[in-house]
């Protein structure tokens, strides 16, 4: 539905929450790269889904997976509404490395040269010498 991921560095990870009787929560902050300005959005793992930060530590890569939650609360007592935003995980995963690129199997030097010869002058297919380059 509306399943977003990102990748980020793992910038703070709190402890899991147990907030109601029935429901627990473990919040945690990824650093991301936005241009020249970091990134630091808020993140939450709900019930179950709390163990999967037990493997990963601050400082680590990882990929999260999320919703995009939203919903309002309206106030008994006055009636004004306050609107609430959760970035919903439900998936984290180490980020690949980024490996620099494999070199090439073989360079340039070792490329045989078969090139076709050259015509000369009166077309006949023979090598042209060196000096009669007209540059």
């Amino acid at each position: 539905m509306n399943n977003f991921s990102i990748e980020g560095k793992l910038h703070e990870l709190y402890d899991e929450q147990q907030v109601t009787e029935k429901f627990r929560k473990r919040e945690f902050v990824l650093e991301i790269a936005d241009g020249s300005y970091l990134q630091f959005p808020k993140f939450q793992v709900t019930q179950d889904r709390c163990a999967i930060l037990n493997n990963f530590q601050k400082g680590d890569k990882v990929v999260a997976h999320f919703n995009l939650k939203g919903r309002p609360y309206t106030r008994p007592s006055d009636g004004t509404t306050t609107y609430f935003t959760n970035l919903e995980v439900w998936k984290v995963e180490a980020a690949e490395e980024q490996l620099p690129p494999a070199p090439p199997p073989h360079s340039v030097d070792d490329m045989p040269m078969n090139f076709p010869e050259a015509p000369n002058s009166n077309g006949s297919g023979a090598a042209v010498p060196d000096d009669d380059l007209p540059f």
